[in-house]
């Protein structure tokens, strides 16, 4: 028999999702779904952020390099900057994937060094071919916890 509570912890402390990475490229692309719709987080809301890239589609090699990456508009054009580097990798296998994390002062930090204004957060993936594909799992530490920060989500 299921239990008849009900718990909301991890979903009010924590910001987590999964985006379906379809570059369409062989380059280094910020994180979207159709090759041009950047997906991001506001990082005004949160003071930890983690990346999960995991190879989802083969067409050549896999996911080669993976950096969490921040910038001062949405469309993550405007000084974009790399805050973490996960270095060459050779994610090369379904089951492969590749994790970066941050904190919020150290976006901070380079945005003050560079004297930008650093606000969305995003994850920039380097696929060796252009029909290789990701599933994105991303995890934010909310300033304040909320509830429904969490969710279902079915399109």
């Amino acid at each position: 028999m299921a239990s008849a509570l009900t718990s909301a912890k991890l979903s009010s402390e924590l910001k987590i999702g999964i985006w379906d990475h379809d570059p369409g490229t062989a380059s280094a692309i910020v994180a979207t779904s159709d090759g041009s719709t950047k997906l991001y987080l506001d990082g005004s809301l949160y003071t930890d952020f983690e990346f999960l890239v995991n190879t989802s589609v083969l067409s050549g090699t896999g996911v080669t390099l993976v950096e969490l990456v921040a910038a001062e508009d949405t469309a993550m054009s405007t000084n974009l900057t790399v805050i973490v580097s996960s270095g060459a990798v050779a994610a090369d296998a379904i089951a492969d994937y590749v994790v970066v994390e941050c904190t919020a002062d150290q976006i901070a930090q380079l945005s003050a060094a560079s004297g930008y204004s650093l606000r969305y957060v995003s994850v920039r993936v380097t696929c060796q071919g252009a029909g290789d594909e990701a599933k994105i799992v991303y995890v934010a530490r909310p300033i304040v916890a909320t509830s429904g920060l969490t969710a279902t989500y079915i399109s």
